[in-house]
């Protein structure tokens, strides 16, 4: 493909363009996919229909700082990013492992980025362009703007502005502010007099002049305080309001943490023109002999409905991020990306995905929301569902109606996860039994996450006989229609609240529900979420009570062996897990067991094939 369509990736490319001097230097460390789901790209096409001259550096070496002078001075400033993911989340498992492959990165190669990318890259620049302005953003800088909890490291860190020294922190997904600071700096105004843009946060040695504002517990009080960081905490989940939000205060040393309220949400026009801006939905040339960017497997052909999520799961960091109010797309735009879709040579017939954060909200919560945004101490489905949330499909149904009519269009899909409780609250069943029908790909992913009732609370999930009633609904359908699909559930294992008696109980509902899961997400503590906070500070945010951590490796491998207990590979860590859950009476040969004796293991059901005995059912 002709590299002109791209934004540049280095100076030949931008005189290619006909540009010798460039405003804004993103810099990303992700490879470059000029498609709509990156975050470079996105922000680059914006700021270039916005007359601004653009170019990414992606990727670039660290290790050598000439590599970041690919493109010389921009006029502007610099835009920095670590990219779709964390660069810790990228590189290492929950068992802090390093992983072997990098999907964002050309052939999947491992390595192109630095741990901690955003506070890397800047320090370089930093030194290289000190009088050149420094904003960053994306999901590392979003999450980790505040003091945090770094689970990598099990310490306490402070905000990434400190450790980055940028001078503009941009968080959410960060379209309103690019813009307004692009256009600021283009009329010559100072980075570091625009402190009045929502969604954004600066460091000042100063206090806010309006005194409408929270002042959290310092850095090194929440340092000090287990108590302090999750009372914090709490305060920043409640105040991620873009109408009557107020503005955060974080003192950490002599300088000032100062988070102003979050952006204003995008209306359907403003959604509808940055999905229309002239991507080239395929990742730059450079690449091709890697292999490509495996990243862009998964969303080559999958259309972004709408923004933000409403679901309020606690080990998620959707609120701190795009939000609980949804925004979304106007059925035109969408169908008109579906039409640009069929027309690409590698199109096969099949759209993978219409949805976003959860595929089936695609309105926003309640009517009040459009005014003075969601609940502050109220969450739409849980712990029961608001009786003010609209529970409606039609809108969602009819658009993948028209696409799935589209001509070339074999199948539409829905892959980006569903809410079962919402689409069980909906009076009108249509929807479920036309997903069912059409945009099933043989089996559907969903995610109980867990059964026990306690460990359900700390996840704000609904209780489990809610996915109950959802799965016979499910197979009702399925039966109607004369298909054969399954039902894959998702679960975590070692999550806040989930003691081993928990994690037992789990394995006997996998048990009796016949499912082998291949894989298994255990939790990992990552910055913005509340869960996180409850595995750092023992005490749940919402209620300020004390909650249990399984926090050492030994228990995390009890609990993950339990979910997948018929791997031959497990059976010590079952049977340890079994003996220390006061459970033996799931090792045996009756067939409510998880796993038989050893020859050496002396149990009075050792000696026969079937017992009577039956399973204690705890919580």
């Amino acid at each position: 493909m002709d590299k002109t369509l791209f934004l540049p990736l280095n100076k030949k490319e931008a005189h290619a363009k006909g540009w010798h001097e460039l405003d804004f230097v993103l810099v990303s460390g992700d490879a470059y996919v000029d498609h709509p789901s990156f975050g470079a790209a996105l922000i680059g096409r914006l700021l270039e229909h916005e007359g601004f001259r653009v170019g990414i550096l992606a990727q670039p070496d660290w290790r050598q700082k000439r590599n970041f002078q690919v493109f010389g001075q921009p006029r502007l400033g610099f835009l920095v990013a670590s990219g779709n993911i964390d660069s810790m989340v990228n590189h290492y498992t929950a068992a802090k492992k390093p992983r072997s492959t990098d999907d964002y990165s050309p052939g999947g190669q491992k390595g192109l980025r630095p741990d901690r990318a955003v506070d890397i890259y800047c320090a370089i620049l930093k030194e290289l362009y000190p009088d050149t302005p420094l904003i960053i953003g994306g999901i590392e800088a979003s999450l980790r703007r505040f003091a945090h909890y770094d689970y990598w490291t099990d310490k306490l860190r402070p905000s990434i502005l400190i450790t980055a020294a940028a001078d503009l922190l941009t968080y959410g997904m960060s379209e309103r502010q690019v813009r307004y600071l692009a256009h600021g700096l283009d009329k010559n105004w100072p980075i570091g007099k625009m402190h009045d843009v929502q969604g954004c946060c600066y460091l000042s040695k100063q206090l806010p002049k309006k005194d409408d504002y929270i002042l959290l517990p310092s850095y090194e009080e929440i340092s000090q305080s287990k108590r302090k960081f999750a009372e914090s905490f709490r305060i920043q989940n409640e105040e991620q309001n873009p109408f009557i939000g107020k503005t955060l205060v974080q003192p950490h040393g002599d300088r000032y943490l100062i988070q102003l309220p979050p952006a204003k949400p995008l209306s359907q026009k403003e959604m509808d023109e940055l999905y229309r801006l002239p991507f080239t939905r395929t990742y730059h040339p450079r690449y091709e002999k890697a292999g490509g960017v495996p990243a862009l497997a998964e969303v080559e052909f999958s259309i972004t409905d709408h923004r933000g999520c409403f679901g309020g799961c606690t080990f998620c960091a959707i609120n701190f991020h795009q939000g609980r109010i949804i925004q979304n797309r106007s059925e035109q735009s969408i169908l008109a990306e579906a039409e640009i879709m069929t027309k690409q040579p590698n199109f096969k017939g099949y759209i993978h995905d219409i949805g976003g954060p959860t595929a089936n909200f695609r309105q926003m919560a309640c009517d009040k929301q459009q005014k003075v945004g969601a609940c502050k101490h109220r969450q739409c489905l849980f712990p029961d569902i608001c009786p003010n949330l609209k529970v409606d499909h039609q809108e969602y149904l009819a658009i993948l109606r028209k696409v799935r009519k589209l001509e070339k269009v074999k199948k539409v899909f829905i892959r980006s996860g569903i809410r079962f409780d919402y689409i069980m609250a909906d009076k009108n069943p249509t929807f479920f039994e036309e997903m069912c029908q059409y945009h099933i790909s043989g089996q559907l992913k969903v995610a109980p996450e867990h059964v026990a009732p306690h460990t359900l609370y700390c996840m704000g999930k609904p209780q489990h006989h809610v996915f109950d009633k959802f799965v016979k609904r499910y197979h009702q359908f399925n039966q109607q229609h004369q298909q054969k699909q399954y039902l894959v559930p998702y679960f975590i294992s070692s999550h806040p609240g989930c003691t081993l008696e928990d994690a037992v109980l789990l394995a006997e509902y996998i048990r009796d529900l016949g499912y082998n899961p291949e894989q298994v997400q255990d939790f990992i503590p990552t910055p913005g979420s509340m869960a996180t906070a409850m595995f750092y500070t023992g005490i749940d945010p919402r209620t300020m009570e004390a909650v249990y951590v399984p926090r050492s490796a030994q228990e995390k491998a009890y609990q993950r062996a339990l979910l997948q207990y018929r791997d031959p590979k497990n059976y010590d860590l079952v049977y340890e897990a079994l003996i220390k859950a006061h459970r033996q009476d799931l090792i045996g040969f009756d067939s409510k067991c998880l796993i038989k004796p050893r020859r050496h293991h002396n149990f009075p059901n050792d000696k026969t094939k079937k017992t009577n005995s039956k399973p204690k059912m705890r919580r």
